[in-house]
């Protein structure tokens, strides 16, 4: 499937140059954004999909260049590195957050709510006539001479 967003407009966004490996990298980190996309919205064509859609690939794709480890701490002095268990499964994975997520969800209509469907009972439901008054025996009494407009 197509990427929503090209390796071009990935290169836009990054302040530095890739290499050939990184390149290749790049294109993959797009790919797997665009298919992530899909899953938590919907199987938009790449020329049709919401500008919106293009700007989170490009996001989560940009996000894991920068940190494709998924580190929280880097210290220079005795080279410490960390990892956290904040990020979970993500960390070191092209991801979207919590909230990128309930906008994509958003956009295909997926939104979560509650909602009210109208329920009826099966088959004709018999109502007497405009006008008309219940009797204890034989049929309803009528009360008024029209019964579009009873009054």
């Amino acid at each position: 499937m197509q990427a929503y967003a090209t390796l071009t407009d990935l290169l836009d966004r990054l302040d530095w140059a890739l290499d050939a490996d990184e390149l290749r990298i790049a294109a993959g980190a797009l790919e797997d954004a665009s298919d992530l996309a899909r899953g938590y919205g919907r199987d938009w064509e790449p020329e049709a999909a919401p500008r919106l859609v293009r700007t989170l690939v490009l996001k989560a794709a940009v996000r894991y260049l920068r940190n494709p480890d998924g580190y929280t701490q880097s210290r220079a002095g005795d080279e410490t590195l960390s990892w956290n268990d904040a990020a979970g499964t993500d960390a070191g994975t092209v991801f979207f957050t919590a909230e990128e997520q309930k906008l994509l969800k958003g956009l295909a209509g997926k939104a979560a709510g509650l909602v009210s469907a109208p329920i009826t009972a099966w088959g004709p439901q018999r109502r007497p006539g405009a006008g008309y008054v219940p009797v204890d025996t034989g049929k309803p009494f009528p009360l008024f001479a029209d019964e579009v407009h009873p009054w």
